[in-house]
């Protein structure tokens, strides 16, 4: 388990937890006593660090290298019903979008995301969770394909951004993005988003246009990172942790803006922390979502999400 330089208290405690139970393992001395009151200093440690982090500590843990990515919620909820697909038809597969078809239940879902890596060789691979044009012109033909057989789609949000490389202006960066935004409104099946990581700029945006946006408690969206943002205003990124703050980019911020429609809350410490908690409460909001989006109409699931787009950033005096 890797430790954030916030957490290092709880690291400290953990050590000490796990010598004391080691000693009474190994030797006939009772240390129940002391253990117990180590835990009770340990979930205290944590209450009082959890309860309040800051922006950029959320970011922190958005990026967490224990946290579980798209294909690990992917696989977690579907099991071995999901059947990845791959390529636009035009230029060539991204591996940094993922998707395929997967059950929850008896119930089929097309399921979408930007995948990261777990170390040096796989993040190259996944290109750090930045797609290409040719990644959201997948996602396009994928949502294209659930539509034409009445298949909802769920998309999991966790990137840095859209690969920002010439070659990706070149073929079109900008344009697929704003394709898939304008397709995504009228598209005729429910669509739930999840942020499950880092949700930033048009590298989100680009599928991330739902009839419920959700994001789990230690996520982030916002238009730019707080690293680039203080680089802009600042020059430095010396300033990340005042920008994370201005931008107003957590899930609660999200919330009272009335940006997305509910937080899902993480176990103690992150998502992390209880992957399978984690796993469980995601499966069950988009369940919980579908139910309630699968008695619409296309008409009305079109209406709905044009409307819920239109009120965006209308403020009354």
């Amino acid at each position: 388990m890797e430790y954030l330089d916030f957490e290092l208290p709880i690291k400290e405690l953990e050590e000490q937890l796990q010598k004391c139970q080691v000693i009474g393992k190994e030797s006939e001395v009772d240390v129940s006593g002391t253990c117990s009151q180590i835990e009770k200093k340990l979930i205290d440690a944590k209450t009082k660090i959890y309860k309040d982090l800051t922006a950029w500590q959320r970011v922190q843990l958005s990026r967490h290298p224990d946290r579980p990515y798209t294909l690990d919620h992917i696989r977690a909820i579907c099991g071995e019903s999901f059947l990845e697909l791959h390529g636009d038809r035009s230029f060539k597969d991204d591996k940094a979008m993922i998707g395929g078809l997967g059950k929850i239940g008896d119930q089929s879902f097309m399921f979408i995301g930007q995948q990261k890596g777990y170390n040096t060789k796989t993040r190259q691979y996944r290109n750090f969770g930045m797609a290409n044009p040719e990644g959201y012109r997948k996602a396009l033909r994928l949502m294209k394909s659930a539509e034409k057989f009445g298949i909802p789609v769920v998309t999991l949000i966790d990137t840095p951004g859209a690969y920002p490389g010439l070659e990706a202006e070149e073929r079109g960066q900008g344009e697929a993005i704003a394709r898939n935004i304008f397709e995504m409104t009228r598209l005729k099946v429910p669509i739930i988003t999840v942020i499950v990581g880092e949700g930033a700029s048009g590298g989100a945006l680009g599928i991330g246009v739902g009839d419920v946006v959700l994001m789990l408690e230690n996520t982030w969206y916002s238009v730019i990172s707080p690293e680039s943002c203080s680089s802009i205003l600042w020059h430095s990124w010396e300033y990340k942790e005042q920008a994370a703050e201005a931008l107003k980019l957590t899930s609660a911020d999200m919330k009272k803006q009335k940006l997305i429609d509910e937080i899902i809350k993480e176990p103690l410490g992150g998502a992390h922390r209880d992957r399978e908690k984690t796993f469980k409460s995601v499966s069950n909001a988009i369940v919980r979502y579908y139910d309630i989006l699968k008695n619409l109409s296309a008409k009305e699931l079109v209406d709905q999400r044009m409307e819920k787009y239109a009120n965006m950033g209308v403020f009354k005096g």
